[in-house]
């Protein structure tokens, strides 16, 4: 295959004189004002501060060194159990990674017994009175939880269906999200 070099092919640009700038957006411009269309200015970035890496993310724990954030999302679409979706959401965060350097030493004079953990979930302000906090924490099999926060998230969306043989009171679908802070 025979590759053509950019200097071998003749290429210029013709001018183009311009009586008047053309319009940013020639093809919308029969439908707005020249004013309309420079008053249109694109959104600024937003920029959000997070605190150092190091420190623990609740007042009175202990500092931990962040390695990795992991996230899940957890469903109970029958049985209305928020526990039982924040245990999917933490089990899909965590279920999906093999973390060797707490076993293989990568990480001089730390092993699995060094990790710490922080969860923080997502959870829907009306279903979160009903959480069971502890089997939400057995679901992770090594590391010490330094703190666990329930926030305002999630979702309670229609299933679709009511099958009360699968225990359903209603069609509510819990959602939860979670986050979890591995580090040592």
């Amino acid at each position: 295959m025979r590759l053509l070099s950019t200097a071998a092919i003749p290429f210029s640009l013709p001018a183009i004189p311009r009586s008047r700038p053309s319009p940013p957006f020639p093809q919308i411009h029969s439908f707005l004002s020249p004013s309309l269309l420079l008053s249109i200015r694109p959104r600024p970035q937003l920029r959000r501060s997070f605190p150092p890496l190091s420190m623990a993310t609740q007042p009175h724990s202990e500092p931990m060194n962040l390695l990795f954030v992991e996230m899940g999302v957890g469903y109970d679409q029958h049985g209305q159990d928020i526990t039982a979706a924040a245990m999917r959401a933490c089990k899909d965060a965590i279920s999906s990674n093999s973390i060797p350097a707490f076993r293989r030493g990568s990480i001089p004079g730390v092993n699995s017994d060094q990790m710490k953990l922080q969860i923080k979930l997502g959870v829907p302000r009306s279903a979160q009175p009903f959480l069971d906090v502890e089997r939400v924490k057995s679901v992770f099999p090594y590391g010490k939880i330094l703190s666990f926060e329930v926030v305002d998230g999630g979702m309670i969306c229609s299933s679709g269906v009511c099958l009360e043989a699968m225990g359903d009171k209603n069609d509510d679908c819990y959602i939860v999200n979670a986050a979890v802070y591995v580090g040592y």
